[in-house]
Order: C-alpha cells, then structure tokens, then sequence
C-alpha cells in the first residue's frame, strides 16, 4: 500500500474505529478503559476466541507473529488469511510481534561507541533456534516484515506500534525500535492473565479470580491465541467470563488506538510525522 494512502486510511479509521466493522455511532466515552491485547500463539483456540470477541462487542489489538501454529502453516500464512480478515472485518486493531517472534537476549557493545548491536533468537521461521547477532537494522526489518504480512492480508494499516516476544527489551533496543517508527506496549502487572502458567498450579478459576480482583482502569491486558505450554487452555474458558466480570464492574474495551499513552505517537506517525 502506498505510504500516504495508508496513513490517510489509518486517520481515517482512529477518527471512527468502528469504521472497517461498520458499526454506527462511537461508542459511549467510559471513565474505566482497560486494553485487551492478543497475542499469536499456535491458534488452536483462535477460532472460539473470535466467537467470544464477537458475541460480546469487545474489540481488541492483535500483535502477530508467523509462528507454528497446530493447524495449517504459520499464523500469518495462507491458512489463516481469511481468518485475519474476519477480524479486520470486525474492527480489530493490529501490530506487529516481529515476524519471527525474535526473542532478545542481550546488547552487544563493540567497545568503540559504534551503532547498536543485539544478540537474537528467533523461536519461528527459518533461523528459529538459533542464536544471532543483528544491528538496528535488521531488528527492524523484522518488526517491518510482520507489519506488512498483516496488512498485505487484511487490508487494513497496521498501528506504528510492536511488542517484544516476552517482552523482553533493553533500553538500546526500544530506542533503535522507536527510531525506525514503532514504539513498545508492554503490559500492567494485573494484566498478565497467566495464559503462559502451568495449568496444574495456576487453575483457570485462579486466574480468573485474580484478574478480576486486581486489573485497574487504564490496565493493558495480555493473552494468547494458544500456548504450547498449558494443558487447560485458558481461551476461551476463562476470556468470556472476565470479559462479563469486567463489563459488571463497570469496565470498558478499548483499542490501543485510543489509549492514552499511545494515540498521540499513532496520530504523528499516521500524520507523516515518522
């Protein structure tokens, strides 16, 4: 897509966000947002995880990676094409994850003050597992590469916005990332939903209990589209009732668009001011 044409479409969409679902009025202003953000994952779950999404209204902002998924090849692959469109049909918001979920592991200084530099493993594609040294660039480029997959497939502009795998960054590598455009969301402390935990001493009815008790207003809340890991998936047993407990106490759904620490840098970049 030509860069001025997408920064005219993402404008267009952070003025009315429920213009790709084609919903009317904008929603009511609410004084306790909290952010639900998805991860990619091995996708098992991402069918009955859309399901909930759409019975309740809840939109939310989708960081992707191309990783192995149970089902089909890659999460950003041709299997799942139609089903990233559905969620751009519906209004979602999407950022990247780096296309092979490249995991950092260190800065590596050269002595004589030259350009960054970080040691990487990527845990899908064709370097996964391996260890490797990569400058700004090529991190970047990694970052670049999930963007355009996602918008090649849905249509739609990507936010200027990623997350580490992990999230696991150094100050070295947020800065090279915010140079090249895209600035990092982490996650409120409450807002591990514990996707990632072991299901035999984090139960989902434990989980959900203490999302319940301790997410705040403003809160960036974080799941999976499946993880390897866990032996009693937590999508979609413990989502739809959150989502509900949430809503009961007075909680909003937003896209990260919309949330404070982000949509100024969103509007600059949109606007062309990369």
């Amino acid at each position: 897509m030509h860069r001025v044409s997408r920064r005219l479409l993402l404008l267009a969409l952070l003025a009315c966000p429920m213009l790709a679902a084609g919903a009317a009025p904008a929603a009511a202003a609410c004084s306790k947002p909290v952010y639900l953000t998805l991860d990619t994952g091995h996708m098992g779950v991402a069918d009955l995880v859309a399901e909930v999404l759409q019975r309740q209204q809840v939109r939310v902002t989708f960081f992707a990676a191309d990783e192995r998924t149970r089902v089909g090849d890659g999460s950003l692959g041709q299997h799942w094409s139609a089903w990233w469109r559905a969620r751009a049909a519906e209004g979602h918001e999407f950022a990247s994850h780096t296309l092979d979920h490249v995991y950092w592991r260190a800065d590596v200084p050269d002595g004589q003050g030259g350009p960054p530099r970080f040691r990487v493993r990527p845990s899908a594609g064709a370097r996964q597992g391996q260890d490797m040294v990569w400058d700004a660039a090529q991190y970047c480029g990694d970052i670049r590469a999930a963007a355009a997959r996602l918008e090649q497939i849905t249509g739609r502009p990507t936010l200027p916005l990623y997350r580490a795998p992990g999230g696991k960054t150094s100050p070295a590598l947020l800065a090279a990332a915010r140079q090249c455009g895209y600035l990092h969301v982490g996650w409120a402390p409450a807002g591990f939903l514990g996707d990632e935990l072991s299901s035999d001493r984090y139960p989902n009815a434990l989980l959900l209990e203490r999302a319940l008790r301790d997410i705040r207003p403003g809160d960036i809340l974080l799941a999976h589209l499946g993880i390897w890991s866990r032996q009693d998936p937590w999508a979609p047993a413990v989502l739809e009732p959150l989502i509900v407990g949430l809503k009961q106490r007075g909680f909003c759904f937003r896209t990260l668009s919309e949330h404070p620490a982000y949509r100024d840098w969103i509007a600059h970049h949109a606007a062309g001011g990369k």
